[in-house]
């Protein structure tokens, strides 16, 4: 087995390890669509409910568990990632957030025509052309990095309350 392959899984490899450039990449890919996000005026609580909306949909613990982290650290509420799942049930979500949930969802199920129209046009009510365009390059961005941690098997460390604490006053 190679230095390269996880050691608690000799059938899978980390794919960001096995092939770095690769996954650089990826990460430089993920750079310029944060700064694009910014630029276009997406909030980064906006861009991390997109992050972990489709990783919700995609099933990847480990991209869950850092996106949660990284929401909570800038401020976003434990009660609206906890209904994030059901979002279009409640009302704690702003029309910009809604409309960039909708298309995340609609950017992961890309066979689903009738949810993309639907969403596109609910986005053009809610959000310029930029932010439409910013919204979607996440979503392109976060399901990318869903299969590489998912094929991979990345796994979720366990932490502990006391350290999540100290890691949001760092902040």
């Amino acid at each position: 087995m190679s230095d390269r392959t996880q050691s608690t899984s000799p059938r899978r490899i980390f794919l960001d390890k096995q092939s770095p450039e690769a996954f650089r990449a990826l990460v430089q890919v993920s750079e310029a669509v944060w700064a694009t996000a910014s630029d276009a005026g997406l909030d980064r609580i906006t861009v991390e409910l997109i992050n972990i909306r489709v990783s919700q949909l995609n099933g990847c613990a480990y991209c869950l568990d850092l996106h949660t982290r990284a929401a909570l650290r800038i401020g976003e509420s434990p009660q609206r990632l906890g209904v994030l799942s059901a979002w279009r049930d409640t009302g704690l979500f702003s029309p910009s957030e809604r409309a960039a949930l909708a298309l995340a969802e609609a950017t992961t199920d890309a066979a689903n025509t009738t949810a993309q129209a639907s969403a596109y046009e609910d986005a053009r009510q809610a959000l310029s052309a930029d932010q439409i365009s910013a919204a979607t390059w996440v979503a392109v961005t976060i399901n990318a990095f869903n299969r590489v941690s998912i094929m991979s098997k990345h796994p979720v460390p366990p932490r502990h309350e006391k350290q999540e604490r100290s890691a949001r006053a760092d902040v």
